[in-house]
């Protein structure tokens, strides 16, 4: 008896497959991914890496959130999670009407102290609490900024955007995530600040990367490098500089291209060294453990399993890390652990990013697809494995 739905990532790409007339054999050929690896991820024997699933993507002309299955629409629903996008989206419509004549906006430093408490929420992992009140201080704050909240009010408008969209982003939510960055650009011209612009950039590589559109994601990194350069010197502008590099990290990686991953991972621990942890500027979590983090799914893209492991191994998460952040990483060792055959210990390790944030570790797709490649194995893990999967599809 299986805890998830049959559809899973190899299903849903012999489905498409099918639909575009190719065989396994034409689909290998056009997307690069070898005919052997193809056919054992149809047949849900091998779990397709992040580069293969860009790939197929790439040569069938789709999404990657549609070879994915996200958003996982039915859970969604069953959390009551799907009814608070629509409100989300409405308020980030509403961005050119001015100020609503029937909304009396609170003074500035409340509403600037609100969007704090919310991206503090979201980092660790309070994903519904935020994606309801979101929208109602969105606004509130569109009001405050045009009735002359000036480049401050701009700011903790902004502020607002990037919350919706690291909400959008975390629900699956793709368009949606668009929507919120191209608002978050919008708002931070007005306030004509390069560190948020260099930011936008940043959230605006990464969704080029969730799609699979690398060289496009690279050249967003570049441009974001280039942005950030105009900022007076700070530590906001270092903290979006070394995350940009980041970024640019895993998406060579992603790409296999190694040296370049690794000369972005070697300028973000030069620049963590220099200004030390910083993990509420931006709320980007940025320093030293994050450059840590990073190597490890670096390596993890690279098809290197093992030392990603090893490398994750000497890693210490301090206690007061952002939790969404702690449970991503549970959930890449856990894929990396997988594919190296450690099954028991893949396991353990998406306990941990469940325990660490649920409601974030339940809709990322990591966490799924490492869980839906070690079900067909569950003989040889614990008792307590199928009880996992049946929570990642009950109601909360």
């Amino acid at each position: 008896m299986h805890a998830l739905p049959q559809d899973h990532t190899g299903v849903r790409i012999a489905r498409l497959r099918r639909e575009r007339h190719l065989t396994q054999q034409a689909l290998s050929d056009l997307s690069g991914v070898p005919y052997n690896t193809l056919t054992k991820i149809e047949q849900n024997r091998l779990d397709a890496t992040p580069h293969a699933v860009a790939c197929l993507a790439r040569a069938m002309r789709v999404e990657v959130s549609t070879i994915m299955g996200q958003p996982y629409k039915d859970d969604l629903r069953a959390d009551e999670l799907d009814v608070l996008i629509g409100p989300i989206r409405e308020a980030l419509d509403i961005y050119d009407l001015g100020a609503d004549p029937d909304v009396t906006a609170r003074p500035l430093p409340v509403l600037r102290e609100e969007s704090e408490a919310l991206c503090k929420a979201v980092r660790a992992g309070e994903i519904k609490r935020v994606a309801s009140e979101v929208a109602g201080l969105i606004e509130e704050t569109t009001t405050a900024a045009h009735t002359g909240g000036g480049s401050d009010g701009w700011l903790v408008l902004a502020s607002l955007y990037r919350t919706s969209y690291d909400v959008a982003t975390k629900l699956g939510y793709a368009d949606l995530a668009q929507l919120s960055l191209a608002r978050l650009d919008w708002a931070a011209q007005r306030a004509s600040d390069a560190v948020f612009g260099g930011a936008y950039q940043y959230f605006r590589a990464l969704t080029y990367l969730r799609e699979g559109k690398l060289r496009t994601g690279q050249r967003l990194i570049d441009l974001g490098l280039r942005t950030i350069e105009q900022a007076s010197p700070s530590r906001a502008q270092e903290v979006v500089k070394g995350q940009l590099h980041l970024g640019g990290s895993v998406m060579a990686g992603r790409a296999h291209n190694e040296d370049q991953a690794m000369g972005h991972l070697k300028e973000a621990g030069r620049i963590a060294r220099r200004i030390g942890e910083s993990p509420e500027v931006l709320w980007m979590a940025f320093g030293e453990t994050n450059v840590g983090v990073h190597r490890v799914s670096v390596l993890a893209e690279l098809d290197k399993y093992e030392k990603a492991v090893e490398t994750a191994d000497t890693l210490t998460i301090p206690s007061d890390w952002p939790k969404s952040r702690t449970s991503h990483h549970w959930a890449e060792v856990a894929r990396s652990q997988m594919w190296m055959g450690k099954l028991e210990s893949s396991f353990a390790s998406l306990l941990k990013a469940r325990k660490t944030a649920p409601q974030q570790a339940k809709y990322h797709p990591t966490v799924r697809e490492t869980y839906a490649g070690l079900e067909a194995a569950h003989r040889r893990l614990p008792d307590t494995f199928l009880s996992y999967g049946s929570w990642l599809t009950s109601q909360a």
